[in-house]
């Protein structure tokens, strides 16, 4: 049960800090309205930071299932701990966005565009078109598996306490260059418990909760992850015989 516990935990911290600055920027009345891309993507880099912090020396922080699923593809997950994270994923995320909801509760009431309460939950794809937006998702949840690889590989000596800065960092990278197309959600219970979250709380004004395109944030990022874990797998398998 630690393992749960830390995933939600992590997960909450994570979900709240993220979404609550999409409501800070997009809601309205707020002190942080309009603030831009880069405040977003900022923000979610540090949430994810954070939530790192605080899980990662119980349960390695997954905070994500397409990350339960890539080390489990590499023999680095014991698939009788996998409920456990993802119990612990799915309940922290939908915790998460019902602190920022209440956080933000006054401002929701303000708010009359729909899209925009959805945004503070879950993601929407600028331009609506289900293959590429897969196809976005798969490849921003790709890197990020990669990169966390790459951050957790010993040959790259990064220390402990570093490494949940380099990852938030990663995720920053990532939302500034690869997040405008679906607003990269790269985590299945990142989008998924949210979405509905929203769809059970009592909003004021609000709108469709687009089931009709949530599957897309849930499968493409399982997809990129184990894209990412065979790509990382394979890479390691061509460099190690030259380096010895």
């Amino acid at each position: 049960m630690a393992f749960f516990w830390a995933e939600f935990l992590g997960t909450a911290l994570f979900v709240m800090l993220g979404n609550g600055v999409i409501a800070n920027n997009l809601l309205a009345k707020t002190k942080g309205q309009n603030g831009g891309w880069i405040t977003i993507a900022a923000g979610w880099g540090l949430a994810l930071m954070l939530g790192i912090y605080a899980a990662g020396w119980v349960s390695g922080a997954h905070l994500n299932p397409a990350v339960t699923l890539a080390l489990w593809f590499l023999n680095k997950m014991d698939v009788h701990a996998m409920p456990f994270y993802l119990g612990g994923q799915m309940a922290g995320a939908f915790t998460g966005s019902l602190i920022v909801w209440l956080a933000y509760f006054p401002h929701f009431q303000k708010t009359s565009d729909a899209h925009a309460k959805l945004a503070c939950f879950a993601t929407e794809p600028a331009i609506r078109s289900y293959g590429w937006n897969f196809v976005s998702e798969m490849i921003g949840t790709m890197v990020l598996i990669i990169g966390i690889l790459c951050l957790g590989n010993e040959h790259t000596r990064i220390s402990a306490s570093v490494a949940p800065c380099i990852t938030g960092l990663l995720f920053l990278g990532i939302g500034l260059s690869l997040g405008g197309p679906t607003g990269y959600a790269l985590n299945p219970a990142r989008d998924l418990a949210p979405r509905l979250a929203y769809t059970i709380l009592p909003i004021k004004g609000k709108g469709s909760s687009d089931w009709s395109y949530a599957l897309i944030p849930v499968i493409a990022p399982l997809a990129g992850a184990l894209l990412g874990a065979f790509i990382y797998h394979s890479y390691l398998g061509l460099l190690i015989p030259s380096l010895t």
